[in-house]
């Protein structure tokens, strides 16, 4: 039985260690298949996106998986030139979308979209991104990109740096590896500390440390997850002034790290990893990426196919 038939990916919150191993093992399987084995498994079936906040890596990977996997895509990548800009409602454009495909990806600038959208489409919903909430398949990449890079995940000592307020994909992250025997140390500028009303139910299975400080641990980190510090989520600019710049991971912080410690990031990047940092054994983010579109795949196969594949 393929319990992924069918169903919407909006939290990460529903999933338990049991059910994500089952998505890195249906990873594995489609990174094994030849092309050919593997342009069978979503074969006339269709993507539509849509994206109504600006993005590269999510709506590029979501159409680079489908594609690998046969399938094909359609969308909305900029809502400016859609009837959005006549003013149609976020449930009529999802309905008529789903009308269009077989599953549909969401960015959305406000929290509770993906679930709203859920409840309206006939068809599964994929949250891509909604506010300042959560984004669960770049959380799944990242821990299938841990276990990859370091074999296991249990026993780990994480460190997560940067934008810890607003970064979306740090909550998804925190409570993905809530599922997990691991440490974690948060380390932010005061005013970029996580939410407290967000973090309510992550401090009940995870254990963390916060600080202001990325040198007081770095040694003992085996992966440091590094985030942006986002500027189009502040409400002044004089904040993001502030902090901007706060924190960046160069040649010298290489240097005190564990030698088979590694960095990954959910990228865009601006200046918080120096490009010198990029050709050295730690950078994993380049791969990161690549394990996304994979991840996706299986997760649009898992979806798609009754029996799975």
């Amino acid at each position: 039985m393929n319990e992924f038939y069918q169903k919407d990916i909006i939290s990460i919150k529903d999933f338990d260690k049991e059910k994500l191993e089952k998505i890195f093992v249906s990873t594995d399987k489609i990174i094994k298949l030849n092309p050919a084995e593997r342009r069978e498994i979503c074969k006339g079936k269709t993507l539509a996106y849509l994206f109504y906040e600006p993005s590269t890596r999510t709506r590029l990977s979501f159409d680079s998986a489908i594609a690998s996997v046969g399938g094909n895509s359609l969308g909305i990548s900029d809502i400016t030139s859609s009837s959005a800009q006549k003013g149609e409602s976020l449930a009529d454009t999802v309905r008529i979308m789903s009308i269009y495909s077989d599953v549909l990806v969401l960015r959305h600038t406000l929290d509770g979209s993906s679930r709203f959208a859920a409840e309206i489409s006939e068809k599964p919903v994929i949250n891509a991104g909604s506010g300042t909430e959560e984004h669960p398949t770049q959380a799944i990449q990242d821990l299938y990109t841990i276990k990859k890079e370091k074999k296991k995940i249990d026993g780990l000592k994480i460190g997560i740096v940067g934008d810890l307020k607003y970064g979306r994909t740090v909550y998804s992250l925190l409570h993905g590896l809530g599922n997990y025997d691991v440490d974690v140390r948060l380390i932010s500028p005061e005013s970029l500390r996580v939410r407290s009303d967000s973090i309510y139910e992550i401090k009940k299975k995870l254990d963390f440390t916060e600080s202001t400080n990325i040198d007081e641990h770095i040694d003992e980190f085996d992966v440091l997850y590094v985030t942006r510090i986002q500027k189009e989520r502040f409400p002044d600019e004089e904040e993001y002034l502030k902090v901007k710049g706060s924190y960046v991971v160069g040649l010298d912080l290489l240097k005190q790290m564990k030698d088979d410690s590694i960095i990954l990031h959910p990228l865009p990047r601006i200046d918080e990893i120096s490009t010198d940092v990029d050709n050295t054994k730690h950078a994993k983010y380049f791969e990161q990426a690549e394990y996304g579109k994979h991840v996706r795949a299986a997760l649009l196969g898992l979806i798609l196919n009754e029996h799975g594949f």
